[in-house]
């Protein structure tokens, strides 16, 4: 505690303190896209003066998603939104950061609040989910495909330029 509130520097980016905001989950998404309910609930620790605010995993794939209302920087179309927030937190002082996603075998999956398991694709879920082997989640929960050496390529492109998109939109952490 003694210096929780000290700055902190990590290469280039200095932190004004030690307090972070880890990622939530928000399901608050249409798209993928960044809404007034990210502006809010991330800009609120920023002026409550948090040193980072991390975004929720953000899907650097429509099919990496944990449910349909995760937020996504799969499209070029995804970086303004995203800025926007970003602007507002710099401008409290505190860092703007991501944490990039791909959710695996766990995609394709109701909110919390809604139920568990695999979400039908009549209600916004869909059929190709992937991961590292051909066993699911849990019960109830989309049976993966196994990733191929091509599909764990095509994972790694997508988080490459997921990441250009973060800095493109003014993350400072990603």
């Amino acid at each position: 505690m003694a210096h929780l509130f000290d700055s902190l520097v990590v290469r280039d980016i200095k932190f004004a303190n030690r307090v972070f905001v880890s990622p939530m989950c928000e399901y608050s998404s249409t798209d993928g896209y960044a809404n007034d309910w990210h502006l809010v609930h991330l800009g609120s620790r920023a002026v409550g003066g948090a040193g980072l605010v991390l975004t929720e995993a953000t899907a650097v794939l429509p099919e990496g998603r944990i449910s349909p209302q995760d937020l996504g920087t799969w499209s070029d179309d995804h970086i303004e939104p995203l800025a926007r927030i970003v602007r507002f937190i710099h401008e409290q002082g505190s860092v703007a950061g991501m944490q990039l996603a791909h959710a695996g075998r766990k995609a394709s999956t109701y909110r919390p609040w809604e139920g568990q398991g695999r979400v039908p694709e009549a209600e916004g879920g869909w059929k190709n989910v992937v991961a590292p082997s051909a066993v699911a989640f849990a019960d109830h929960y989309p049976m993966p495909r196994a990733l191929s050496s091509d599909g764990i390529q095509e994972i790694i492109a997508a988080f490459a330029e997921a990441a250009r998109r973060a800095c493109e939109a003014g993350f400072r952490v990603d």
